[in-house]
């Protein structure tokens, strides 16, 4: 099954969090947790996937907290999905095409591709800004 998992999701929820607040912004990692219901046990390791990729920057102390590293509609979700879970890739046949012993005719690994292209380009199209807007429709995002 074909499934979104968990810390993806909870990622998401950190980054939309993130973007609600106005630019430049820190939010301390317990009032993210509270707000958008991250256990701490996968936020923290989120927190330190997310600053891997040049999500987000931290930043440690009691006035510390975490921002967004980049504007939000420069973010998509494509780009959390990948910081999460690395290459997003729907088909191992993708990946390397000259190990399927069908190969170079095998029906199934063009529409794999096609397939892939399309969610990355949805993916790719759907801004944090965009998605942040539609969750929090009273803030001024």
């Amino acid at each position: 099954m074909m499934r979104i998992n968990r810390r993806t999701d909870y990622a998401i929820r950190v980054m939309l969090a993130l973007a609600r607040q106005p630019e430049g912004a820190r939010l301390p990692t317990n009032v993210i947790q509270e707000l958008m219901l991250v256990p701490r046990a996968f936020l923290l390791r989120i927190i330190a996937d997310l600053s891997k990729a040049d999500l987000i920057d931290t930043f440690p102390g009691p006035k510390g907290g975490v921002q967004l590293a980049r504007l939000a509609e420069e973010i998509n979700l494509l780009d959390i999905w990948e910081a999460i879970e690395g290459t997003f890739l729907i088909s191992d046949c993708l990946e390397n095409p000259e190990d399927c012993p069908l190969n170079p005719s095998c029906p199934v690994n063009a529409r794999w591709a096609r397939l892939q292209k399309i969610f990355m380009t949805e993916l790719e199209s759907i801004s944090l800004k965009s998605l942040a807007a539609e969750a929090f429709p009273h803030y001024a995002i």
